[in-house]
């Protein structure tokens, strides 16, 4: 007698077609929170090319009737504001922050990932705690141990200061990221030879890459925009201040150069906006990364 088997069971998976309006919508939506994301940047652009007298008219204009575009040119030559300087200070601050962070970051993240000590999770508790911190809750502090260090008015004081509280961000994500390499691959390495530093440079590294570029932007981005600290630590020294403090220096007592302070600002956003342009995608694969198995 012939076995009758009964034949598999297909799965079917079917898609549910999504409706041309529910697409419609999420362009229109998204459209719609993108220029009221941009909306801001695009007054101050425009901004930077009227007069100053056109920036405070009443009703004020969208489009410039007159574009000034020697705004860009002009506002260099103001003389009590440095801004050649300022930006140097900015683009130095911002860089020897950022590469003091991740030099510190690097090998403390992988220690705590990889390594069980006695005190490892009061130490990452202490890391975290330091996050809730910012310099200008302790400006007055950081100004009277700067002060008997004789840092006060220098760069260092600014590096320092960026670097600390930029730590805890860098170290965290870092960390995250080497804890999930498998402890096969290191204990691999290490059967040929490789020593710890090895294999952290040589074989980790290159694995942990999108989270020392999410670590990177974060943290440059964050030196770059501080405000407070470097107001009262670099008060000694206009030339040595970034370019978020010479921004103040528009405002007068009766006064303030509005089409300066719109040039400046877009000036401002340049570095940032065109590191963010460089790495987007290494940027994007650090912040999803774990998120899917």
């Amino acid at each position: 007698m012939a076995t009758l088997t009964a034949a598999p069971r297909q799965s079917h998976k079917y898609v549910t077609p999504t409706a041309p309006g529910s697409v419609t919508a999420r362009v229109v939506g998204g459209v719609v929170i993108g220029v009221l994301f941009l909306l801001p940047y695009l007054v101050m652009l425009l901004g930077s090319f009227k007069s100053l007298a056109e920036v405070l008219r009443t009703p004020p204009t969208f489009i410039p009737e007159e574009w000034h575009l020697d705004n860009y040119v002009t506002m260099w030559a103001v003389t009590e504001t440095p801004l050649p300087d300022n930006l140097v200070s900015s683009l130095v601050i911002s860089i020897c922050a950022t590469v003091l962070t991740l030099l510190v970051a690097v090998p403390a993240a992988y220690y705590t990932a990889k390594f069980k000590f006695p005190g490892r999770l009061a130490f990452l508790f202490l890391v975290l705690m330091t996050q809730m911190l910012q310099p200008a809750v302790v400006v007055v502090g950081l100004f009277k141990e700067f002060q008997a260090l004789s840092l006060n008015g220098t760069w260092w004081a600014m590096i320092l200061v960026n670097s600390a509280f930029n730590l805890s961000f860098g170290t965290w994500i870092l960390h995250s990221f080497f804890a999930s390499i498998p402890a096969e691959v290191d204990e691999s390495a290490r059967l040929d030879g490789a020593s710890n530093w090895q294999i952290l440079w040589r074989i980790d590294m290159p694995l942990v890459w999108p989270g020392v570029v999410t670590a990177t932007i974060f943290t440059f981005t964050a030196a770059w925009n501080e405000f407070a600290a470097s107001l009262v630590l670099l008060s000694s020294s206009p030339t040595k201040q970034p370019l978020t403090v010479a921004l103040t220096m528009f405002k007068g007592q009766y006064q303030t150069r509005w089409q300066y302070v719109f040039a400046v600002s877009v000036l401002a956003i340049v570095p940032a906006v065109a590191l963010f342009a460089a790495i987007e995608k290494k940027l994007v694969a650090g912040l999803t990364a774990g998120s899917i198995k």
